[in-house]
């Protein structure tokens, strides 16, 4: 598909494609992603906000509630291990079998036990709430099936997204016309709980099935005992790292319905939607250009950091645009998309937003954080960026309900990903890149406003 398409450059721009192979699969498997992506945040966007005109505030925040409860427990389910593994599929592609087998056995284990604890801490936090045990206990059966995402880690680390695009959309689309389905029926907030976990079950079907046909078996799998105590070994900073992640991006809206309510959850999680879903831009392109910066490490250094410094200028410039869009078009988006009802997300939007620049910084690091061996350094900044949203929310969200709760994580995400940085020696170089990339980007528009 991406010969063709470079066929159709002009011959200038052209000539610089046709003899680097590696750069041609990354645009390609780039495109696969970005059209997964493009066909999620659209048909994605308007079924999340339907939902959530449909259930209204009240409803709509106690479903977000569940689901971002679950969401601190999913670093047991993924074990933070998906960088290393890509870079280990890289490296040993003849232990391909012996990788895999492995990591889809702990997987599904770290799975069980992740769903356990959910159901568990929520009995002991909520005894009185039936509705609340069911909804949290079904959104978190989906985390035993993402052991199947292994799948996708082989298809990453081979530039071949196409195969996980595929299976994974079709699940998207069925399930979001089953979503539309319960809205006509005026179906239960439950039920929706219900159709979240049936995309991930049906997602990780269409992944076995892909795995399949793209020529390998799941039964060559050979787990073994020593590679899977050597990626623990490997990838425990990471999985406390992606629990302090998943502590300091969701720990919000829990507390937010704790000390406000779910109606203000509510308010918080529509604002939330049209922030978050530009976070699939930094994936996309990080996912992609990782096994092309893995093998530039070993060839040449200073050319490695010279593509590392692209990558963070491009990805904060993109932030930027965004940032200023929403900024002045959040309130007519919010009363267009979700009515009068949650007018009052707007003022959410405006802050929350801007925390995609660290957000896309913190992305476009991972490789780096894998390459160097600095996954301890992850555990450090992330536990420093969940404790510092824990403290700030409970000053802040008493004075300022959902808006505190925004500024919040805004502040957390900057110090994590960026500014804590700065505190080690094996870091400061990243925080130098990560800086010239922020100030690049307000030179850039400074220039274009001047000129304006």
């Amino acid at each position: 598909m991406i010969t063709s398409w470079i066929g159709y450059l002009p011959a200038g721009l052209r000539s610089r494609f046709e003899h680097r192979h590696y750069v041609k699969q990354i645009i390609g498997n780039s495109a696969w992603l970005f059209a997964d992506k493009l066909v999620r945040m659209g048909v994605g966007l308007i079924v999340g906000v339907w939902i959530a005109r449909y259930l209204g505030p009240g409803q709509f925040g106690q479903l977000s509630y569940a689901i971002a409860f679950v969401a601190l427990f999913n670093a047991f389910a993924t074990l933070g291990m998906d960088g290393i593994v890509m870079r280990d599929l890289v490296r040993y592609p003849e232990k391909k079998n012996e990788i895999l087998g492995s990591v889809f056995a702990l997987k599904l284990t770290g799975g069980g036990v992740a769903l356990l604890l959910t159901f568990v801490v929520i009995w002991f936090l909520q005894p009185g709430d039936t509705k609340i045990h069911w909804m949290v206990g079904i959104i978190a059966a989906g985390m035993v099936f993402q052991a199947f995402d292994v799948a996708d880690l082989w298809f990453q680390a081979n530039v071949q997204s196409r195969f996980t695009v595929v299976a994974k959309n079709t699940a998207f689309l069925v399930l979001a016309a089953v979503k539309v389905c319960l809205i006509l029926r005026q179906a239960d907030v439950v039920a929706f709980a219900w159709a979240g976990t049936a995309e991930i079950a049906l997602g990780a079907l269409g992944l076995f099935v892909a795995f399949q046909l793209s020529g390998n078996s799941w039964t060559d799998f050979r787990p073994l005992r020593v590679r899977m105590t050597a990626l623990l070994k490997e990838c425990w900073p990471l999985l406390f790292s992606g629990l302090a992640v998943m502590l300091y991006m969701r720990i919000d809206q829990v507390m937010l319905a704790e000390m406000v309510g779910e109606r203000e959850v509510g308010l918080y999680s529509a604002a939330l939607r049209l922030s978050e879903v530009w976070y699939v831009i930094p994936t996309i392109i990080v996912g992609s250009t990782m096994p092309y910066l893995t093998e530039m490490r070993a060839k040449s250094e200073e050319l490695y950091y010279q593509r590392l410094q692209q990558l963070f200028t491009h990805l904060v410039r993109i932030a930027c645009i965004v940032g200023i869009l929403l900024t002045f078009g959040s309130s007519p988006l919010i009363y267009f998309l979700y009515g009068e009802s949650y007018s009052q997300a707007a003022a959410i939007l405006t802050v929350h937003i801007w925390a995609g620049i660290f957000v896309f910084l913190g992305v476009a690091a991972a490789p780096w954080t894998v390459n160097e061996g600095a996954t301890k350094f992850a555990l450090y900044q992330t536990s420093l960026g969940a404790f510092t949203n824990i403290a700030l929310n409970l000053y802040l969200i008493p004075l300022y309900g959902a808006i505190g709760c925004a500024l919040a994580t805004t502040i957390s995400y900057a110090i994590s990903a960026w500014i804590s940085n700065s505190f080690f020696p094996k870091t400061r170089k990243l925080f130098k890149k990560q800086s010239e990339a922020i100030f690049n980007a307000l030179n850039v528009f400074k220039g274009r406003l001047s000129e304006a």
